[in-house]
């Protein structure tokens, strides 16, 4: 029988680390992204408290999370007593100092990165020396953002698809700094919640949107040139490409603004001219036309029924 050579530790997989016990979860940012992750850990049994930079915004977060859970519950996804409880496991932050307690605080800002680090800037002096901090960015450097911490080696990107709740895949970047025992910890966590993992180097946008955004800015760049209409190009991307949702409407979906933001980071991180942001999609970022979050962007949401804008 030939020999079999045991597969080499790699540096995912260190050897004699042990994973930090997270039970008490921090949310900073109560959005789409934000009301998200509270949503999927206070089902996975966290105690998850759940802060924004208003009262009002929380209260608009825990609204849509007790919608998205009634939502599960008629589709036979969860019960009535899991909802419950979930529901009980979520406490509003009305300021930073409430996650003084927390064992893991995940940051899902806006994708701007000079607020991202006014928001480490305040935290972190609250947060208990070894508590981990996550942040949900989909696109910006791990390393810059740990620089504005006081615990680069606690520091890990914790990217979550959207919507939380419906997607499978989270992505795990580590920066320069992140410790194994970080890594390991931030694994687990996420096993926990029932996700699966795809870990990504430190590089702009990691991997899910350095190949998304780039073919969602290719068809903006179909549109601008005249090439085919939205209701054209998304049919087409739908029916010849099986894709779910065309790449317009995903644009809408994931919001013109951060859209941009993703092909920016792409654009300077990488300076390749196959990043730069379409102009459309820039115009259509200074009119407000955002997407679905303000009613209007490729399609024109007011109405019965979704319209095209051109």
């Amino acid at each position: 029988m030939a020999e079999v050579k045991e597969r080499p530790k790699t540096r995912s997989e260190p050897a004699g680390v042990t994973p930090h016990a997270i039970r008490n979860i921090g949310v900073v940012g109560a959005g789409q992204m934000g009301s998200g992750i509270a949503h999927v850990c206070a089902l996975a049994g966290f105690q998850v408290l759940l802060n924004d930079i208003a009262a009002e915004r929380i209260s608009q977060g825990l609204a849509t999370i007790s919608g998205n859970l009634a939502r599960q519950v008629t589709r036979q996804r969860i019960t009535d007593e899991q909802r419950q409880a979930a529901i009980k496991r979520i406490t509003p932050a009305n300021s930073l100092d409430a996650l003084a307690d927390c064992d893991l605080v995940i940051e899902a800002a806006t994708e701007k990165e000079e607020i991202k680090r006014k928001i480490y800037g305040a935290l972190c002096p609250t947060l208990k020396r070894d508590a981990l901090l996550g942040t949900s960015t989909s696109s910006i450097s791990i390393t810059r953002l740990a620089s504005a911490t006081d615990r680069p080696e606690h520091f890990i990107g914790i990217h979550f698809m959207n919507p939380v709740p419906l997607m499978e895949l989270v992505e795990v970047i580590r920066g320069i700094a992140t410790d194994d025992m970080t890594f390991e910890t931030t694994k687990q966590f996420i096993g926990k919640l029932g996700k699966q993992i795809a870990v990504s180097e430190d590089f702009p946008a990691f991997i899910v949107n350095r190949v998304l955004l780039p073919m969602i800015n290719e068809a903006i760049y179909t549109l601008y040139e005249g090439v085919g209409n939205v209701e054209a190009i998304d049919t087409a991307m739908r029916l010849g490409a099986h894709h779910p949702m065309g790449p317009l409407e995903l644009a809408d979906f994931i919001g013109l603004d951060t859209c941009l933001s993703v092909m920016q980071v792409l654009h300077e991180g990488l300076a390749d001219s196959k990043y730069r942001p379409c102009p459309l999609l820039v115009k259509y970022v200074e009119a407000g036309w955002l997407g679905r979050k303000t009613q209007r962007g490729f399609y024109d949401y007011r109405g019965e029924k979704p319209v095209p804008t051109r």
